[in-house]
């Protein structure tokens, strides 16, 4: 999948999971956060290799987009962005290890790309 189409996975399947989570579990955090952690992963594997450095940048985006869905406490913007601001200090774990997943499998993709790179060149001028 492209970088754009990266993008657009992450967010909207963020979205959805925070809007299912606040319907049919009361918008509970943690579960935000763990089910947060495979969709890193699955970004980071299925992203093409010209694309790799797109996915640390997306995950948190969509982490929070999915986070604003669950949906702030209060009725003004001001409510909303302090009720959103919160739960990204207090849900930064999930944040962190989700974004740190994510690079770990893209730089890993990308060290395997490099060894192949110079494999093929040993092998052509060898």
């Amino acid at each position: 999948m492209t970088g754009l189409g990266c993008a657009l996975f992450c967010a909207a399947l963020m979205l959805l999971l925070g809007v299912l989570d606040r319907l049919l579990l009361g918008a509970s955090l943690t579960v935000y956060g763990v089910l947060f952690l495979p969709v890193c992963l699955l970004a980071a594997v299925w992203v093409r290799r010209s694309d790799l450095v797109t996915v640390p940048v997306v995950v948190p985006i969509a982490f929070t987009l999915g986070l604003a869905s669950l949906g702030g406490r209060g009725d003004g913007f001001g409510d909303r962005a302090a009720g959103l601001f919160t739960a990204l200090a207090t849900e930064a774990g999930w944040l962190y290890g989700g974004t740190l997943i994510a690079g770990v499998v893209v730089t890993a993709r990308k060290v395997r790309m490099m060894r192949r790179r110079v494999a093929a060149r040993r092998r052509t001028a060898g």
